[in-house]
This record gives structure tokens, C-alpha cells and sequence, in this order.
């Protein structure tokens, strides 16, 4: 029903205006999920149940929250990254929403492709800020997009400030990074890296080694299956790895 509906509203509204009103729409679809079951920790409403998607996620009905929304909501703010100036590529609607009605941080959204609401377009591989500008970076699933994501890192480094933090995920794989150049089309894409638009799956320490090479330290947070992941429809098994700039810069030549 879910993927129906949202195929029909596609084809006959804009999508800026969808973006815009989105939050009025799910209201009218989310009523009928209310219930005491589950609770999505980004928008807080309680429900009989999340929408499956066919990949196996699971969607919050009225704010559009995925799995992996959910659990960088929770991290947002348990650890006490949103302060200062917060750069985010590629937003969630959901998470957009609320850090833009947040006045006790200066919050830019960048989206390259016009795929996001987003304040800017970025190229994350020249990132158009002076360096140290940002406390706080959130790049989630968009590195394995980046064909030069060496590049891609040291800028995220460059507008880092001392001390600064960048939250990243991406899909990962066990082993060694799957990478190759000569893969191009949608098709051998998604048969390779499991999307037409990725062009390499990552290890958790394949990335971080990369990472590591550009300067920044790498902690992992590793999620495991708990009691209450089904309550807030979280996934699990998951890893998010936060990338910090050293307060004492020894890659000033990045």
C-alpha cells in the first residue's frame, strides 16, 4: 500500500512541493499506524508498527525516519555532537527538520545532486569553506558514492576544526575494501557494489585506515542485536565510526 501511494503522489505533485509538505501528507498515512508497540526516537510518535520496506528497512510513517535515521538521532544527541557549527551532507528530511528549529546551532545542509532539501550544493571533494570552519560533520552514506574519496576525506579534514568530529557510515562488508574503476554502468554497479550510484563497498577497517592516512582518529561504535531494537525499530548489527581532527594539526599540508 505504502509503495503504491507514494508512486501515485510522485507522478501527479511536484517534487519540491512533496518535499515541502511531506510532513502534512504522512500525518493523513501515519494515523492509521498509532498504536503502543513501537516508538520512532525521532519524531517520538508510538505506533502499532513501522512500514517494511522491500529492502528489509523499516520506515516511520510520519516523519520517514529510516533504521539508520534513528540510530544517528540517538547518537546526535546522547554524545553531544550538536553544538557550535554542524555541517551535514545529504540530510534526512526527518533530521533536517528538527536540527533546522534548533537556535543554539549554526546548521548547513549541503546536497550535490538536488536530491536533499538541502542550503547549499557542495562538492564534498572541494568543499567551498575555510578550513576549521565546522564542530561537527555528519557524511552518512555518501563516500561510497565518491569515485575520489581520498579527496573527499581530506576536505571533510581541511573544514574540520581542531577537535572536531565527523560521524560517517556507509554499507560495509567484511575483509578488504571491493573497489574497481572499470565497473561503470548502473547495472554492473548494482550488481557489484549493491547500488547503480556506489562505486565501492567498504570494510569498517578499510575505511578507517583511509581515514586514519589523512589525519583524522577513528572511533568505532558497534551495535549490537538488543532488547529493545524492535521497539525502535533500530538495526543491528551496525557500525557508525567518528572521525576526530587532533586539537594539534600534524596534517596542516592537507
Amino acid at each position: 500500500m505504502y509503495k503504491s501511494l507514494k508512486k501515485t503522489i510522485k507522478k501527479v505533485i511536484p517534487k519540491r512541493f512533496i518535499f515541502q509538505n511531506e510532513p502534512f501528507f504522512r500525518f493523513f498515512h501515519g494515523i492509521f499506524y498509532l498504536g503502543n508497540t513501537h516508538q520512532c526516537g525521532v519524531c517520538q510518535k508510538k505506533l502499532r508498527s513501522f512500514i517494511p520496506l522491500d529492502n528489509g528497512d523499516l520506515l516511520c510513517p510520519f516523519c520517514g525516519s529510516l533504521a539508520r535515521n534513528r540510530r544517528l538521532w540517538k547518537i546526535l544527541n546522547a554524545e553531544n555532537y550538536l553544538k557550535g557549527h554542524v555541517l551535514h551532507f545529504s540530510p534526512s528530511r526527518n533530521i533536517y527538520r528538527k536540527l533546522k528549529k534548533r537556535s543554539d546551532i549554526q546548521y548547513l545542509t549541503s546536497d550535490y545532486e538536488d536530491e536533499f532539501i538541502a542550503d547549499v550544493r557542495f562538492n564534498i571533494t572541494d568543499i567551498d569553506q575555510k578550513d576549521a570552519s565546522f564542530d561537527t560533520i555528519i557524511c552518512f552514506h555518501v563516500l561510497e558514492h565518491i569515485p575520489n574519496d581520498i579527496k573527499a576525506m581530506e576536505e571533510l579534514y581541511r573544514v574540520a576544526k581542531p577537535n572536531a568530529n565527523v560521524l560517517i557510515q556507509t554499507p560495509f562488508k567484511d575483509g578488504a575494501i571491493y573497489e574497481n574503476e572499470s565497473i561503470t554502468s548502473p547495472e554492473d554497479r548494482l550488481k557489484h557494489f549493491g547500488q547503480e550510484d556506489h562505486v565501492r563497498i567498504y570494510s569498517p577497517e578499510g575505511l578507517k585506515t583511509r581515514l586514519t592516512k589523512v589525519g583524522f582518529t577513528v572511533k568505532t561504535l558497534s551495535f549490537s542485536p538488543e532488547s529493545d531494537d524492535a521497539y525502535f525499530g533500530y538495526s543491528s548489527p551496525e557500525i557508525v565510526l567518528i572521525a576526530t581532527k587532533n586539537a594539534v594539526d600534524t596534517h596542516s599540508n592537507v
